[in-house]
C-alpha cells in the first residue's frame, strides 16, 4: 500500500532527493537546449552579417553594381560565395530592391522581400524574416560607391540562413545534452543514495512520524520524571540534563554543551560525573542537599556513548534519619535509666527495710540532685526547646556510656539564633562524633558551650579523645569521613558533612582543632538586636 508517511526517514529523504534531482536535471536540460538554440541563432546572425559586409566591401561587387548589367557578373559570384560560406541565400540588389542575384534564377529582377530602409540609410539590418525561401535569419548591408563609406549607396547585399537549418544544428547537439543530463542524473543518484544510506544509519531506519513521536514522548518523560537525569559523553560534556537534575544541582542555566568541570558543582559530584565510573547509591553532600548518585555506562549497538547518571534527593530523608537516630538513642538511654532507676529504687527500699532510713534518704537525694542539676543547667542555658531536648537526650546517652557530659557555665543559646532543625543537625552530629571519639578513654568527657559576642553565636563541642591527626583536619568535613571505623558507619560518614552544609547555609563557619582532644567551633551570625539583648 502506498503510504509515504510510514516510510523510514531515509526512504523519504531518498525519494525527495530523487524528485529534486530529476527536476533539476530536467530544468538544466531545458535551459541548456534553450541556451544552445539562442547561441546558434546568435552565431547565425553574426555569420550572415560578416558575409554580407565582406561581399559589400569587395571591389569586384562595387564595380559590378555601378555597371550597366550587374547580373551576369554578380550571379556566379554570389552562388560561389554562398556555396563556400554555407549560407542559404545571397541576394545582391539595386537600391530600389530589384534583385540582381538569387539562388532561384527565376526570381532575378523581382523585388526583394524584406526590410531595406535602415540599410539604405547607411545602417545594417539584422532580423528574422519570412521571405521566398521561408523563415530565415538575414543581414542587409549597403554597397557604397567606390567602396568608401559615407558616399552614395549603389546597391544592397542580403545574406541569410534558413531557421530550420539553425534548428537542425541545435538538434544535432541534443544527444550530447542528453548524455550530459544522464551523467548528471547518475551522479545525483549516487550522491542521493549515499545520503540516504547515512540518514538510515543515523535514524535507525525510523520514519519521521516515529522520530517525532519519540522526541515528544522522551521529552515529556524527561521533564516529568522525579529523578535527576544527566547524560555525559566520553569527553565529559553534558549532552542531556532534565529539569530535576538542574534543580538538585542548583544550576541556574542549561548545562547542555558544557563540561561537568565548568558547572561549579561540589568537588565530589564533579569528580564522580567526570571520571565516568560505575557508581551505585553513592551519597554526596552539596551546599544545600544530600544526593544519591547512580551512574552507569551508556552503550548502543556496541558503541560507548558515555555515562548516564541519576540523582535522587535524600536531604529530608537524611534529616529524618538523624532525628530518628537521636530519638532511638534517647529511647535507649531512657530505657537504660529506667533499669538504673529501678536498681536505685530497690536499693532505697532495701535500706529502709534494713532500718537505715537516713542512708536511704541521702542516697536518693544525691542521685536526684545530680540528675536535676544537669537538667537545670541545660534548661537555664538553652532557650530553644528542640536543642534543650536534644542535649538532655545526649546527656542520657553519655551517662549510659559512662561519659561525663558537661554544659559549660555561662552557656547561652537564645531562641531564634538559628532554625531549630539546623541547630539539631549541627549540635547533634558534633556531640555524636565527640561521644564516639572518647570511646575507650580513661576518663571520657564531652563538653558543650555557647556564647553570644560580636554579632555571632559561637558553639563549641570538645572531647578528650585522641583528637584528629593534622593530615585529617581538612578531610573531616568531606563525605565519607568519620571518626568511627568503616564497619561501624557502613561507609556513610555524613554527619560532619551535614554539619558543614547547615553552617554554610546559615552563613557561618566551622573549625576543628588538632590534638590534644578535639574542639569543634561553629560560628553563626545572629541579628544585632538578638545579640544586644543577650550580651
Amino acid at each position: 500500500m502506498f503510504a509515504p508517511r510510514r516510510w523510514s526517514l531515509a526512504t523519504q529523504v531518498l525519494v525527495l532527493q530523487v524528485l529534486v534531482a530529476a527536476v533539476v536535471v530536467a530544468g538544466g536540460l531545458g535551459a541548456a537546449y534553450l541556451q544552445a538554440r539562442s547561441a546558434s541563432q546568435e552565431q547565425a546572425g553574426q555569420r550572415v552579417l560578416a558575409v554580407a559586409r565582406t561581399i559589400a566591401a569587395d571591389p569586384y561587387v562595387v564595380a559590378a553594381a555601378t555597371s550597366s548589367a550587374p547580373t551576369p557578373t554578380l550571379q556566379p559570384y554570389a552562388e560561389k560565395v554562398r556555396a563556400a560560406t554555407g549560407t542559404d541565400f545571397i541576394t545582391i540588389m539595386a537600391p530600389d530592391g530589384t534583385r540582381w542575384t538569387h539562388p532561384d534564377p527565376s526570381r532575378i529582377g523581382q523585388k526583394f522581400v524584406g526590410h531595406t530602409e535602415q540599410a539604405l540609410a547607411g545602417g545594417v539590418v539584422l532580423e528574422d524574416y519570412t521571405g521566398t525561401l521561408g523563415p530565415s535569419t538575414r543581414a542587409v548591408v549597403p554597397v557604397w560607391r567606390g567602396g568608401a563609406v559615407g558616399t552614395s549607396v549603389v546597391g544592397l547585399v542580403a545574406v541569410g540562413i534558413r531557421l530550420d537549418a539553425v534548428q537542425s544544428k541545435v538538434a544535432a547537439q541534443v544527444p550530447g545534452l542528453l548524455l550530459a543530463a544522464l551523467l548528471a542524473a547518475l551522479l545525483a543518484g549516487a550522491g542521493t543514495w549515499l545520503v540516504a544510506r547515512h540518514t538510515r544509519r543515523q535514524t535507525a531506519g525510523l520514519s519521521s512520524a516515529e522520530l517525532r513521536r519519540m522526541v515528544e514522548y522522551y521529552d515529556a518523560v524527561l521533564h516529568a520524571v522525579r529523578e535527576g537525569l544527566l547524560l555525559v559523553d566520553r569527553d565529559g560534556t553534558v549532552l542531556l540534563a532534565n529539569d530535576e537534575s538542574r534543580r538538585l544541582l542548583g544550576l541556574a542555566s542549561d548545562p547542555v554543551g558544557r563540561r561537568v568541570t565548568q558547572l561549579g558543582l561540589q568537588e565530589g559530584v564533579t569528580a564522580a560525573l567526570a571520571d565516568g565510573g560505575e557508581r551505585t547509591d553513592e551519597l554526596h553532600v552539596t551546599d544545600a542537599r544530600v544526593l544519591v548518585l547512580d551512574q552507569a555506562r551508556a552503550r548502543w549497538q556496541g558503541r560507548d556513548l558515555g555515562t548516564v547518571a541519576t540523582l535522587r534527593d535524600r536531604t529530608d530523608l537524611e534529616a529524618l534519619t538523624g532525628e530518628l537516630d537521636t530519638a532511638r538513642g534517647l529511647a535507649d538511654a531512657l530505657h537504660a535509666q529506667a533499669h538504673e532507676s529501678a536498681n536505685r529504687l530497690h536499693t532505697v527500699v532495701s535500706l529502709i527495710e534494713l532500718g537505715r532510713a537516713d542512708e536511704a534518704v541521702r542516697f536518693a537525694t544525691e542521685e536526684l540532685m545530680a540528675s536535676q542539676q544537669l537538667t537545670d543547667d541545660v534548661v537555664g542555658a538553652v532557650a530553644e526547646p528542640a536543642l534543650t531536648a536534644l542535649l538532655l537526650g545526649k546527656a542520657a546517652q553519655a551517662s549510659e556510656r559512662g561519659v561525663d557530659f558537661v554544659v559549660e557555665p555561662g552557656t547561652v543559646v537564645p531562641e531564634g539564633v538559628a532554625p531549630p532543625r539546623d541547630l539539631v543537625t549541627i549540635v547533634g552530629n558534633l556531640v555524636d562524633n565527640a561521644l564516639d571519639a572518647v570511646a575507650g578513654a580513661a576518663a571520657p568527657q564531652v563538653r558543650v558551650g555557647a556564647r553570644l559576642a560580636d554579632g555571632r553565636c559561637t558553639i563549641t563541642v570538645s572531647d578528650n579523645g585522641p583528637g584528629l591527626p593534622a593530615d585529617q583536619v581538612e578531610q573531616a568535613f568531606t563525605r565519607g569521613w568519620s571518626s568511627k571505623p568503616v564497619e561501624a558507619t557502613g561507609g556513610r560518614g555524613l554527619g560532619l558533612a551535614l554539619v558543614q552544609q547547615s553552617v554554610a547555609r546559615l552563613g557561618g563557619t566551622v573549625e576543628v582543632s588538632a590534638p590534644p582532644g578535639a574542639t569543634w567551633t561553629v560560628r553563626l551570625p545572629v541579628a544585632a538586636e538578638l545579640a544586644a539583648g543577650r550580651a
